[in-house]
């Protein structure tokens, strides 16, 4: 009979036990933080969110302090432990990238091995069943989709649409085409038979026409320029605008491009960086140019009375230039307020009114806290302007007055929490406006920035209005149709349409929409009344 070795015996029980208790202690306290961070309603979504994650890197260091000195297991133990935590680690940044974050600052990780977006001049779009292509997918001109946020810029369209069939459980939307498309967060112009946006190729920037049809390219104009972060994306992100023959596009590091429509070639160029004095805005330029009477306007952002700048739409000559503000990231749009004329700038903690005809401020009121100003200014009647942003920030209305013929000024009628659009445009109708708050779509009052309802997470995406009818594409890709009111947000149907972040603006022509991420485009056909 074996008898037992004495000496292995006294080694296992003499082997240091695992002192488990202070893990326990370090995992109930950073469970119990993070209940608390997620409830705190003082803090934004996204900074809950950022808070969350620094709270669990903390606890990560602190358990990997007790490994290391508390644990009271063997050293060797506890160096092989260290050695897999940093295998783990190093595998999975081996393996995955970060491309980009969500709206709500939500890290989105892809494998290293994904490919990038093939250049478009070497695909071939995906069609797929289109019924007609010469009768159903040929808009009207009076139907045209020039610039951002359609024909007024305001998210608003005209109700001249064909009547859409809002059943959508038994005549379901149809996807005419998709394709591959290079990086970029512009929106989509169209007219007629095509249709123009922005995007990345590599080293170069591209304004791009494509058949609306069949989702061919037709012609590309390239500049070797490129902007890109981490956390923003790369490519381009404003709006092309269409005037005339002419377009008229906004790259990311600042290049102000006036193009041929048919064929793409150059007409005119300038750079806001040098010909301006200004500064690339953190995320980069992103307002889409406006036309109005003979000029192109870009807030620039430059400094030297160089904020808002008017070119010749001619030949590219600055006309004017107005006002001190760096820029953020909205689009100029022209309004008549208190029966003045005057070009809306949303800057850099401020909001200005320029007179069109010299640049020259009309008036100017301080907003926000820093943080980027993305949403449009929304104009209500004949005096007032609906102002809002995330981050926190919330909303504001302001009243314009003219005591003097020609002078301009303006008073806040009240400011509220209730409304913090940080990248979609909210729409008003009836005396409420709608919008995504922080990424959940909301009603406010206009009488009093009251809120009536806040429900249903669409993250940070886009949407137009027509009529009483709201379209909305969601950041997770999906097409929404809504027939909002103070009651509630009238859900008619939801249909996938993109895969990945979406924050681009949409197009709609008759019942077609146009959209696109910074991977992939879409021609949606929606359901009318009297046709499956």
């Amino acid at each position: 009979m074996n008898e037992p070795n004495p000496t292995h015996t006294d080694s296992v029980a003499n082997s240091p036990r695992l002192r488990w208790w202070p893990a326990a202690l370090i995992l109930g306290a950073a469970a119990v933080a993070i209940a608390v961070i997620r409830v705190d309603g003082s803090k934004t979504f996204q900074q809950r969110n950022l808070t969350t994650l620094s709270a669990g890197a903390i606890t990560l260091g602190v358990l990997l302090l007790w490994w290391l000195f508390l644990s009271r297991i063997r050293w060797r133990q506890r160096f092989l432990g260290v050695a897999v935590l940093i295998a783990v680690l190093g595998g999975a940044a081996a393996l995955f990238r970060i491309r980009g974050v969500s709206g709500d600052l939500v890290p989105i990780f892809e494998p290293r091995w994904s490919k990038n977006v093939t250049p478009p001049a070497a695909m071939g779009a995906v069609t797929v069943a289109p019924a007609n292509p010469k009768s159903d997918l040929s808009p009207k001109s009076e139907s045209e989709f020039p610039q951002f946020l359609g024909p007024a810029r305001n998210g608003i369209l005209p109700n001249r649409i064909p009547r859409w069939n809002t059943h959508w459980d038994a005549a379901s939307p149809q996807v005419v085409w998709k394709r591959p498309i290079g990086a970029a967060w512009s929106g989509w112009i169209i007219s007629g038979d095509r249709a123009w946006t922005q995007e990345q190729s590599g080293p170069l920037e591209k304004v791009t026409c494509y058949e609306l049809a069949s989702g061919r390219l037709i012609w590309e104009h390239t500049d070797e320029t490129r902007y890109a972060t981490t956390i923003a994306g790369e490519g381009p992100r404003a709006t092309p605008t269409l005037a005339g023959n002419r377009i008229f596009t906004l790259g990311g590091s600042g290049l102000l491009n006036c193009l041929d429509r048919a064929s793409g070639q150059r007409i005119w160029s300038k750079d806001l960086i040098r010909d301006t004095s200004a500064s690339a805005p953190e995320w980069g330029f992103s307002g889409s140019p406006l036309i109005h009477d003979g000029l192109v306007i870009v807030i620039a952002g430059g400094r030297d009375n160089h904020s808002l700048v008017a070119f010749d739409q001619a030949t590219g000559e600055l006309r004017w230039s107005g006002g001190d503000h760096g820029a953020s990231y909205s689009s100029p749009t022209f309004a008549t307020l208190a029966g003045i004329p005057q070009i809306l700038a949303f800057n850099s903690r401020h909001i200005t009114a320029h007179d069109p005809s010299n640049g020259s401020v009309l008036w100017d009121h301080a907003f926000g806290n820093g943080q980027p100003h993305v949403a449009m200014p929304a104009v209500i009647g004949r005096d007032q302007v609906f102002i809002s942003a995330g981050y926190g920030v919330g909303a504001e209305l302001l009243q314009v007055t003219s005591a003097v013929p020609g002078k301009a000024a303006v008073t806040s009628l009240w400011a509220s929490k209730k409304m913090k659009a940080k990248f979609s445009n909210p729409v008003v109708l009836d005396g409420f406006v709608y919008g995504l708050d922080d990424g959940i779509l909301a009603c406010v009052d206009l009488k009093d920035g009251t809120l009536r309802w806040k429900e249903g997470r669409y993250g940070h995406g886009q949407g137009l209005l027509t009529g009483d009818l709201y379209l909305l594409m969601s950041e997770t890709g999906d097409l929404v149709l809504l027939q909002p009111t103070p009651a509630g947000p009238g859900v008619l149907g939801t249909f996938h349409v993109l895969d990945g972040k979406t924050w681009n603006p949409i197009a709609v022509v008759d019942n077609l929409v146009l959209t696109r991420n910074d991977q992939e485009a879409a021609l949606v056909r929606l359901p009318t009344v009297g046709k499956p």
